[in-house]
């Protein structure tokens, strides 16, 4: 999906990058920016592929069993605003639930250039888990969004 944007096509990008990220494949999810893609993401800032990929192995490295939602919250002809949450457990088991928005600018050709991320990890337990689907891979079709999920 290359801009200008519908809602359609922009929500139709949002599931594609959330379908991407719950890959966990750095290599994958890198080629899905501009080669010279700016990122904020927390308080680290990266620029280009190959940060960004170093920056997705540590995170899944260390970010276990991570499980992705997105959803959209705003767009125009080439930005898409979005809001989401994650799960994921650390090295000892302890479960987090990551609240977050990010604000994403496109090139012509669909690639992004430009993210920015703002993210809260909030410690939750096993029990509290919202996510289930298998370890990595899409979101299914049936499973609950944000909205439905009360998040």
């Amino acid at each position: 999906m290359k801009p200008p944007f519908t809602l359609e096509t922009a929500i139709a990008k949002v599931r594609a990058g959330e379908d991407l990220w719950n890959t966990r494949d750095p290599q994958r999810v890198a080629l899905a920016y501009t080669p010279d893609s700016r990122w904020r993401n927390r308080s680290t800032f990266l620029r280009g592929r190959a940060e960004i990929i170093a920056f997705l192995t540590d995170k899944w490295a260390s970010e276990r069993d991570y499980r992705l939602i997105k959803e959209i919250w705003a767009h125009s002809e080439d930005r898409i605003a979005v809001r989401f949450a994650y799960e994921y457990h650390d090295a000892d088991g302890a479960w987090f639930r990551a609240y977050g928005n990010e604000n994403w600018e496109f090139a012509a050709d669909g690639l992004m250039t430009t993210r920015h991320a703002s993210i809260n990890d909030v410690p939750i337990s096993a029990q509290e888990r919202l996510f289930h689907w298998d370890r990595s891979g899409p979101r299914p079709g049936d499973h609950p969004g944000l909205t439905d999920l009360g998040l």
